[in-house]
């Protein structure tokens, strides 16, 4: 018993220690979360074991009565031939006006989600990054993003050393 709760202390410590944005990314000022509720696509993606193999993936956001925001994350399982979704709540992580939230997918546990780019007239893309460079998406309101915008968020992805060339895109039905 002891064992395992010196394990969970340890493993807080180090989320803990992980928070924050990548040393000279930045995160987006002015942002203006009821623009960004609704649906995303996801155009791109670093790979992780928890989205592995999942195309039309999908991110949903609403806001609550009680001001956190409900997130539904959405994909189909090609090999399994099934949709998976995963549910978690948000907030956000300090000034509202800044494009940085807490994400929780099991709590007590929060994960940084920050903004990294954004199209703040139209909020019609984004791109989204954790505390590490290992996590990075790029957003679009619709299947498919203008291939001069997904350039420019690749570009300056890859001047924040992201790894731009293990990039996957996940692919999208065509009446989506």
């Amino acid at each position: 018993m002891k064992k395992r709760i010196a394990l969970l202390i340890v493993t807080v410590l180090i989320l803990i220690g992980c928070s924050g944005v990548p040393d000279g990314v930045t995160v987006v000022e002015g942002f203006e979360l009821e623009r960004y509720l609704g649906t995303w696509y996801e155009i791109a993606r670093l790979d992780h074991s928890f989205q592995r193999g999942l195309s039309r993936v999908t991110a949903e956001y609403s806001l609550r009565e009680d001001g956190r925001i409900d997130v539904v994350n959405r994909g189909y399982d090609d090999a399994k031939e099934q949709w998976r979704s995963a549910r978690a709540v948000a907030r956000p992580a300090g000034d509202s006006s800044v494009g940085s939230l807490k994400v929780s997918f099991f709590r007590p546990f929060w994960a940084d989600y920050h903004i990294i780019a954004l199209d703040k007239v139209d909020y019609q893309y984004a791109m989204v990054a954790s505390s590490s460079r290992g996590y990075l998406w790029i957003l679009s309101r619709t299947p498919t993003l203008d291939e001069t915008v997904l350039n420019d968020l690749l570009a300056k992805a890859a001047a924040w050393n992201y790894a731009v060339d293990e990039l996957i895109y996940p692919e999208h039905d065509a009446e989506e």
